[in-house]
């Protein structure tokens, strides 16, 4: 899932990236108006977040142009105004959501999270809500975003959800870390040995009965791993 971010505030700009790079979404970073408005016509991004007050080009602006040329693509507004009338604004030129500014990393990742639930049914339309594969002693559902273990609910990121569905479509094989990385991060991401293993570590703590005795993600040293 590709997400533009435009902001001119390079820290708040670069810290949602990072944040939602982890999440496993690929990120395009606009610092205007106008470069947010090219860039969404060369990428074609699934989900777009504007900054209002923007140079070059306001947030109001590049919403208005979008929506001539997509009606559908996902549309979060950023704005350090609290007036209603700037909401109302938004959402007449075709927002689908609005936050203030400061805001919270933990209600813009469930935001984000609620538009890739969204996004995944979309793409996978022969999934229905409920939909899961088996893990183990797990029921996994992809476009839910979550895993099951009896009545507990595991909440999962896009990227723990692409490594899951790698790992059962290789069932009893070994996956290589090539192979995890073209599935989960993309064919043109730089693989780094660190950033797997960080990620597979996190995936064994939310899933493993005993993260320091894996059953579910076994590691095949020097190679990869295998469920």
């Amino acid at each position: 899932m590709k997400i533009l971010i435009a902001e001119d505030d390079k820290h708040i700009l670069n810290g949602m990236s990072d944040l939602l790079e982890k999440e496993g979404y690929t990120i395009i970073k606009a610092c205007n108006g106008k470069v947010a408005l090219k860039l969404f016509k060369q990428q074609q991004p699934d989900f777009i977040i504007l900054d209002i007050m923007m140079p070059e080009l306001d947030g109001y602006s590049v919403c208005r142009e979008v929506r001539k040329l997509n009606e559908d693509v996902p549309i979060l507004f950023l704005s350090a105004k609290d007036e209603e009338i700037d909401r109302v604004v938004g959402f007449e030129l075709g927002a689908d959501d609005y936050m203030n500014k400061p805001f919270g990393i933990h209600e813009l990742r469930a935001r984000i999270k609620a538009i890739a639930r969204r996004y995944l049914k979309a793409k996978n339309p022969n999934l229905t809500q409920g939909d899961y594969f088996e893990f183990g002693d797990l029921k996994i559902y992809p476009t839910e975003l979550y895993a099951k273990r009896n009545d507990q609910i595991i909440e999962l990121t896009l990227r723990e959800i692409k490594i899951l569905e790698c790992l059962y479509q290789h069932k009893n094989q070994v996956v290589t870390r090539d192979m995890l990385f073209d599935y989960a991060w993309g064919y043109d991401f730089l693989p780094s040995s660190r950033t797997l293993d960080q990620h597979i570590s996190k995936l064994r703590k939310q899933i493993e009965i005993n993260p320091t005795i894996p059953i579910l993600i076994k590691t095949i040293h020097g190679i990869g791993y295998r469920h």
